[in-house]
């Protein structure tokens, strides 16, 4: 019985689904974020984008940031088309940072401890090329500052890194029902409580 227990509580997190019900959904965007003078962007995918969002926006020095889509084929998809798997963009969070406050490495940094960048494809039980593991870089010193900072971070793995690192492309915000996902629906959806809050709260960051 303790067996059939522990198995049942580890699967539950797989069942939960980072796709919320479509009549939630309306086709209304996010509007794009602000960067203010002096300000920089870092874009990254690293599974479903509540959660990362609900992480980077809690750093100091973070000034925003944004769910949306990059890195696909298609001008202006659609949420359903994305999840379909249609367009072969990723799902990501676009940042926008004060360099003064904090720096692209240190945001690389909590990228790596967030999410599995070993799994192709695949982030726990959200699987599709929208969930990969990607760096799109803004700059030349961003491309270099991934490219090292994915070779320093293959020591803390067991198998290698697969995260794609490619120069940013068209940034399309998510449907306004994404944002600030987790601390708006946290309280009513199985997704929050069982993959994202636990996460959250491993990290030490407000869950």
């Amino acid at each position: 019985m303790k067996r059939l227990v522990l198995a049942i509580l580890l699967v539950l997190p797989m069942l939960a689904s980072c796709q919320p019900e479509k009549s939630a959904m309306s086709n209304e965007t996010i509007p794009m974020p602000a960067v203010p003078a002096g300000a920089e962007t870092a874009t990254f995918g690293a599974g479903c984008y509540w959660c990362i969002e609900a992480a980077f926006r809690q750093l100091d020095g973070v000034l925003s940031a944004t769910p949306g889509f990059m890195g696909g084929t298609t001008k202006s998809p659609t949420y359903q088309q994305v999840c379909n798997g249609d367009t072969g963009h990723a799902e990501v969070v676009q940042i926008v940072f004060d360099p003064k406050k904090t720096t692209y490495a240190k945001l690389l940094d909590w990228f790596w401890n967030l999410h599995d960048p070993t799994t192709l494809n695949r982030q726990g039980g959200d699987i599709g090329t929208q969930y990969r593991s990607a760096i799109f870089y803004h700059s030349e010193v961003q491309h270099q500052s991934a490219i090292a900072a994915k070779s320093a971070a293959a020591a803390k793995f067991k198998d290698p890194i697969i995260t794609e690192i490619t120069k940013a492309s068209d940034f399309y915000p998510a449907p306004k029902f994404h944002d600030d996902y987790y601390f708006q629906n946290k309280s009513g959806n199985s997704y929050c409580t069982r993959v994202i809050e636990p996460k959250l709260e491993k990290l030490k960051l407000r869950h």
